[in-house]
């Protein structure tokens, strides 16, 4: 086995960080922010999801939200190969009216 490069899943490191919900997502989540504890965004999304289950319209909402991961977009990458960092910092932005 070879050096990870941060871009294999199976083989990242959990980290601790914060969630933060803006606007609307964080009126439908019920909260400003939460910790997660995850090696990729894709993994603290299904977290989030997992907490959020009985909140359907945040649910649908997270699949068009824009993800910033500490300070960075994310963009359209593969959220699977977006590696989180600890301590770090991932803003959840809704689509903004107006844009």
């Amino acid at each position: 086995m070879g050096a990870t490069t941060g871009h294999d899943p199976a083989a990242a490191v959990r980290v601790s960080g914060t969630i933060r919900y803006w606007a609307a997502a964080k009126s439908e989540a019920g909260l400003g922010e939460e910790p997660y504890l995850a090696a990729t965004l894709a993994e603290a999304l299904a977290q989030a999801v997992e907490r959020h289950a009985d909140r359907p319209r945040l649910l649908r909402l997270l699949g068009h939200c824009s993800y910033l991961v500490d300070g960075s977009p994310v963009g359209g990458r593969d959220h699977a190969t977006v590696a989180l960092t600890e301590g770090g910092t991932v803003e959840v932005l809704p689509p903004f009216a107006g844009g």
